[in-house]
């Protein structure tokens, strides 16, 4: 495991544009820590957002978690060009000339993702802690490490779509065309829900469930907007006469699916390699 590792970061070493991407992602991993200075003074209201409760505990855990899965389009990059580069540089060849077995390079691209979204995940846990610790009106232990599922839900949503950045890697061996192919299947999973949606069910719960399938579908329920649970944004809510009814929670089922997925990018990952002349 650990000489799978050696290659994967030995080629990572040496790419300077996977070198920017990683550290470009954690640098704006950290610009959440921004969010707390923002004030807005609309005429005599002065509020700052920090002040909001945006970064209490343990709300922190869901809202930081779901802003940083928009930013992990960053590693995706790498992952697909972690691909894409096997096969334009013949490095792919060499390794299983060297006596890398097939398996075993798969291997090793989904050490590379395990060990990327464990990086991640880890770095927002550390972030989310210090500014809990400096701005949360609730400091009990039992408070802090409440609602944890939440990294877990990240952990597990970054691990399933780098499993299906280096299956798109994979089948299409180019980076601008693999990303290209998972914008493609994002925008056929809303066209395949819009169509059960408002042609073939009259229950939108019978779409919503079947849709709750589909990959990237899966992933997002993982991680649900977490703004409209803020007090302000509730009270709001019912001095207009609306209540925001949501299921925030991290259900059991929907990391399963994704879990499922992973696997399943995987196994095809490895089966068209095995099938493929190189």
């Amino acid at each position: 495991m650990l000489r799978l590792l050696e290659i994967e970061f030995h080629k990572l070493r040496y790419s300077r544009s996977a070198k920017i991407l990683v550290f470009s992602y954690f640098i704006l991993l950290s610009f959440i820590a921004l969010i707390a200075s923002i004030e807005f003074n609309l005429g005599s209201l002065e509020f700052r957002v920090a002040d909001q409760g945006i970064f209490n505990f343990p709300f922190i855990w869901h809202f930081n978690a779901y802003v940083a899965s928009f930013l992990k389009l960053f590693l995706a990059i790498v992952i697909v060009s972690m691909i894409s580069n096997e096969y334009s540089n013949r490095t792919l060849k060499q390794n299983l000339i060297d006596g890398l077995s097939k398996k075993e390079f798969i291997s090793s691209k989904f050490l590379t993702v395990l060990v990327l979204s464990l990086a991640s995940t880890l770095f927002l846990f550390i972030l989310s802690l210090i500014l809990g610790l400096s701005f949360s009106d609730y400091t009990e232990v039992s408070i802090i490490f409440s609602d944890m599922e939440y990294l877990l839900a990240y952990l597990i949503n970054l691990i399933g779509f780098f499993a299906f950045c280096m299956f798109a890697g994979m089948l299409i061996k180019r980076s601008a065309f693999a990303l290209g192919f998972i914008f493609i299947w994002w925008v056929l999973e809303n066209i395949a829900y819009g169509i059960m949606k408002w042609r073939l069910f009259r229950d939108s719960e019978i779409a919503d469930k079947i849709a709750g399938f589909f990959p990237l579908e899966a992933m997002g329920n993982l991680l649900i907007e977490p703004i409209s649970r803020l007090g302000a944004v509730q009270s709001a809510a019912s001095q207009m006469g609306s209540d925001i009814e949501k299921d925030y929670s991290v259900h059991f089922t929907d990391l399963l699916i994704v879990m499922g997925w992973t696997v399943i990018f995987v196994f095809l990952s490895y089966k068209l390699l095995k099938k493929r002349d190189l």
